[in-house]
């Protein structure tokens, strides 16, 4: 189903930002993430922060009972830098690059046993990866962009 029709059928919704904010564009996720927290005010959508360990934050996921999942990430996917994607975070495509020790796929079966819910990945093609680097202005700009996007979608209940 497509991504936009997803939102507007989900009553309750988490957003999960996963990255490494001083690895360069893998903050990506982390960006969307905090920028969110700022814009939208709905009790029926929860917006984490989950750094490179989105795992360690499935009480919190599972106890929201979402009808919609949106983990949002660097991922590789061979694309042009600062490309974006909607997937299947159980798909092959591209690997995640943050550093996060469990791959999503494997995070999403899990949350599936818990949930009933659709799972989705947004997901941004990466370039500047390198250790205390700042994120590259697309990769900014493309977060800022995904945020105001996102933040219309959900609105303030």
């Amino acid at each position: 189903m497509e991504f936009s029709k997803l939102l507007r059928r989900a009553k309750r919704v988490v957003v999960c930002g996963i990255g490494n904010e001083v690895r360069g564009d893998d903050a990506f996720g982390v960006i969307v993430a905090e920028k969110l927290k700022g814009l939208v005010n709905n009790p029926n959508v929860l917006i984490l922060n989950c750094g490179e360990v989105p795992e360690s934050y499935t009480g919190k996921i599972t106890k929201f009972e979402p009808d919609l999942v949106v983990f949002v990430d660097a991922v590789d996917f061979g694309g042009e830098h600062g490309e974006v994607i909607i997937a299947d975070p159980e798909g092959t495509l591209g690997e995640a690059v943050s550093t996060h020790s469990l791959p999503l796929k494997i995070l999403v079966g899990y949350l599936k046993t818990r949930l009933n819910a659709e799972f989705v990945l947004i997901g941004c093609q990466p370039a500047v990866l390198g250790l205390f680097q700042e994120p590259s202005e697309i990769i900014i700009e493309r977060a800022k962009t995904l945020a105001e996007s996102l933040a219309g979608a959900l609105g303030s209940g």
